[in-house]
């Protein structure tokens, strides 16, 4: 695990992350961990082929051959049990483009479109900037863990709804959905004729003993009105590459995405992040084990801490590497709870806010870091509530 206690100087490269604080948080004080990025290198496999890569020294236009397809289609077969068609790929810089080529692909302005807050924000901006409407099916927080609500999802289906966003792994919140949570939502958009834009980017990145089924591996009918979006970008860290693919088994449905990604320019990927999502798939398995048992320790870690040290809460979750924290307790509001934590805690959290209402007086902390920047972050929190009092 030595890899990922390393601390690496990040300041200086044009991070998002650790260059923007003093625009994202009015601080250059603030110890970032918010975006979700992770301060950990990429796989040492992933860096020795771009690097391989660069010493030929021509960029050329790349094609996507059947090496790198393969690579996505054996890793799904390894790490999800999901036997998947070389043919059912596409390709787009990222996920958020993806979602936003099949919303444009898949309804008309003045559609509904279904989420389940609180929820990623470009989730609302994609919907919104393409004038449709969005519909919300809050999830139920009950004994420290949220649930889907199937009553409001199936009356929301009813009011006409065209397409269901599905965030899974749920980011904020931190669900994996199970087999039976998904069935049941599948069926449901069956029964209404309902389209799912699966954004499962965070299925790699779940607790050890857990098990990530995408929703279309459930059955060909299912698969059938599902866009898959996914990409290596989480899992390796290789967000800044910009290297992201679609699923989509019906044939159909393949060819208007296809056609309206070649109408956008959005269709092909840059050579570098071809290099790096290949390199990943096919030698990242140890990087990853190891990584989810790190992600695993220190979600305990965190949850231990505040919740013997302060009022706060940590919600249980499954996957990704975000905490989300019950704050509730600070009572506080939302304007007053960000300024507490980047000018009392010196911490640069999301708050919940900005994942819709339903995020209200939450927070949202990043622990893809090494231990040392953890307890650190840990303990600002502690300290300042503790002071607090």
């Amino acid at each position: 695990m030595k890899i990922f206690n390393q601390v690496h100087e990040r300041r200086n490269t044009r991070s998002v992350k650790w260059d923007m604080l003093d625009a994202v948080f009015q601080s250059t004080e603030v110890l970032p961990m918010w975006v979700a990025d992770m301060d950990f290198r990429a796989p040492e496999e992933v860096n020795e082929a771009i690097i391989d890569r660069a010493r030929h020294g021509i960029y050329g236009y790349t094609v996507i051959d059947n090496s790198v397809k393969d690579a996505i289609t054996n890793w799904h077969v390894k790490r999800h049990s999901w036997e998947i068609n070389k043919a059912w790929l596409s390709f787009s810089p990222g996920v958020v483009t993806s979602l936003l080529m099949a919303i444009q692909t898949f309804t008309k302005p003045e559609d509904k479109i279904l989420i389940q807050t609180p929820v990623y924000t470009p989730f609302y901006s994609v919907i919104e900037k393409h004038d449709r409407h969005v519909i919300k099916n809050p999830l139920v927080l009950r004994n420290n863990y949220y649930h889907i609500d199937f009553h409001d999802f199936e009356e929301k289906l009813k009011s006409g709804v065209k397409a269901f966003i599905l965030c899974s792994p749920h980011n904020p919140v931190g669900r994996v959905w199970t087999k039976e949570e998904l069935t049941e939502m599948a069926q449901l958009c069956m029964k209404y004729n309902v389209m799912i834009f699966s954004d499962e980017i965070h299925a790699d990145l779940i607790n050890p003993d857990e098990l990530h089924i995408p929703i279309a591996s459930l059955s060909d009918e299912i698969a059938d009105r599902t866009i898959t979006c996914m990409a290596p970008s989480k899992t390796f860290n290789l967000a800044g590459l910009q290297a992201s693919y679609i699923i989509t088994s019906n044939k159909t449905n393949r060819g208007l995405l296809d056609d309206n990604l070649s109408k956008q320019g959005h269709h092909l990927l840059n050579t570098m992040a071809t290099t790096a999502l290949e390199a990943a798939y096919k030698h990242g398995d140890k990087w990853l084990d190891e990584l989810r048992t790190v992600l695993y320790e220190h979600r305990n870690y965190v949850t231990e801490m505040l919740e013997k040290h302060t009022s706060l809460q940590v919600i249980r979750s499954e996957g990704t590497y975000l905490v989300w924290i019950d704050c509730n307790s600070l009572e506080m509001d939302d304007k007053a709870l960000k300024k507490f934590m980047i000018e009392k805690a010196k911490v640069g959290l999301n708050t919940g806010i900005e994942y819709g209402e339903d995020g209200s007086k939450f927070m949202r902390m990043n622990i893809a870091c090494p231990r040392v920047i953890l307890e650190e972050g840990v303990q600002r929190i502690i300290d300042a509530i503790t002071n607090k009092k």
